[in-house]
C-alpha cells in the first residue's frame, strides 16, 4: 500500500519479466528435445534431467531452461496481482466496492481480454492443422464463462493451453472479495496453508496417477501462496537495503535451484520465485528498467496473443531452426500484441 515498496513502474517491469518467462516457456516446452517442467503435476526425474543438462552445457541450455523453469512467471503474475488489489481496495481513500460488483467488472475485464484471442486462435489453428481440436459447444461456453478449470482432466480440454490463466485470476479475484478483502491477514495465511496441505496430501508419490493433484493446481489451490504473498507483502512489507536484496536474491536462486529436486519444497518454490525477482528489480538501475516497463505495459495483449503466434511459427524450430523460430515467434508475439491493443482501443470508443 506504500509506494516505497514497489512503484507503479517497478510493479511493471515485474510483469515484463513475468511475461517473457511465460511467452518463452510456451514455444519451448512444445519442443521434444527441451527437458520438461513440474508444472500441474511432479516427476522426480525431470528436475535431475535438467541438472544432467546444465551441467553438460548442453547447445540448447537457453531452451531447457524456459521450457523448466519458464511457467514460473505465472506466479510473479499472481503476486502483482494481489499487491495490486490491497493497493487499489485497501487505501483508507479507496470507495467501498461491492461483491457482485466487484466480480463481474473484473470477469468483464478478462473477457475483453480473452474473446479476441480465444477465437482467432481457434480460426488459426484450424486452418493451419486443418484438423479437429476438440471444440464442442461445451467447452467453448466454458471456458468463455471461465469454469473450464474445475472440469475434468483441464490438462486435455483447455486449449490455448495458457488460457487456464483467465478461469484462475477469476477465481482468485472472487476469493480475495469474499473471504480476504480487509479481512485479517490471519485469513490470507489460512488460506495458503490449507491449499499446501491440500496439495501434499493429493501427491500419490512415484509413478501413481496425478490427477488429482493436476486438477488442484489447475485451480486456485495451486497458486494461493503467491497470490497471498502479493496481498501480505502489500501490507506489511518494509523497504530494504541494497545488501539484504542481494542476500535474497543469493537465497532465492538456491532455493529454486535445489528445491526442485523434491515435491515438499517444489511446493514452495513460486514464493522464493517472487522474491528473487522483486529483490532483481529493487537491484536494477533505474536506467535498465524501461525495456521491462515496456514489455509490462504489453503483458496483458501479449498473453493473450502468444499461442496464436506460437500455432504459427513452432513448425520452424521442428525443422531445426531453433533460435531463428524463437526470434520470429518474439517478433510476430509483439506485433499481434499491439494490434489486439489497437482492436481493444477501438471498441472502447465505439462503447
Amino acid at each position: 500500500m506504500r509506494s516505497n515498496l514497489l512503484d507503479q513502474k517497478e510493479c511493471k517491469a515485474l510483469r515484463g519479466i513475468a511475461i517473457f518467462l511465460i511467452v518463452l516457456h510456451n514455444y519451448c516446452h512444445f519442443l521434444k528435445f527441451a527437458v520438461k517442467e513440474n508444472e500441474y503435476t511432479f516427476g522426480p526425474w525431470k528436475p535431475h534431467q535438467f541438472m544432467d543438462k546444465l551441467l553438460s552445457l548442453d547447445t540448447n541450455l537457453f531452451v531447457h531452461i524456459m521450457s523448466f523453469f519458464g511457467h514460473y512467471g505465472v506466479p510473479i503474475f499472481l503476486f502483482a496481482s494481489g499487491y495490486g488489489l490491497v493497493c487499489k481496495y485497501e487505501d483508507a481513500s479507496s470507495k467501498r466496492v461491492g461483491n457482485i460488483s466487484f466480480i463481474l467488472s473484473h470477469y468483464k475485464k478478462l473477457l475483453s481480454l480473452m474473446f479476441l484471442g480465444f477465437i482467432g486462435f481457434i480460426v488459426v489453428s484450424y486452418l493451419h492443422t486443418q484438423g479437429y481440436h476438440g471444440y464442442t459447444f461445451s467447452r467453448i461456453v466454458a471456458q468463455l464463462l471461465m469454469y473450464i478449470n474445475v472440469l475434468p482432466n483441464p490438462s486435455a480440454i483447455i486449449k490455448p493451453g495458457p488460457y487456464w490463466f483467465f478461469g484462475l485470476m477469476l477465481q482468485l479475484y472472487i476469493i480475495y472479495r469474499l473471504f480476504l478483502y480487509k479481512r485479517s491477514s490471519y485469513f490470507v495465511i489460512a488460506f495458503i496453508l490449507v491449499c499446501w496441505l491440500l496439495q501434499m496430501l493429493a501427491f500419490p508419490g512415484g509413478d501413481l496417477p496425478q490427477e488429482t493433484l493436476n486438477r488442484l493446481r489447475y485451480n486456485f489451490i495451486g497458486s494461493m501462496l503467491p497470490f497471498g504473498f502479493g496481498i501480505l507483502y502489500a501490507r506489511y512489507g518494509i523497504p530494504l537495503g541494497n545488501a539484504a536484496y542481494i542476500g535474497i536474491v543469493i537465497v532465492s536462486l538456491a532455493v529454486v535451484l535445489f528445491g526442485s529436486l523434491t515435491f515438499w519444497s517444489w511446493l514452495w518454490v513460486p514464493l522464493f520465485i517472487v522474491t528473487g525477482a522483486v529483490a532483481t528489480i529493487k537491484l536494477l538501475p533505474k536506467k535498465l528498467l524501461p525495456p521491462l516497463v515496456w514489455a509490462g505495459g504489453i503483458s496483458a495483449a501479449l498473453f493473450v496473443v502468444h499461442p496464436i503466434a506460437r500455432e504459427i511459427v513452432i513448425s520452424m524450430s521442428h525443422r531445426g531452426y531453433v533460435y531463428s523460430g524463437i526470434v520470429v515467434y518474439l517478433i510476430l508475439s509483439i506485433a499481434l500484441a499491439y494490434l489486439l491493443k489497437y482492436l481493444l482501443g477501438l471498441f472502447s470508443k465505439v462503447k
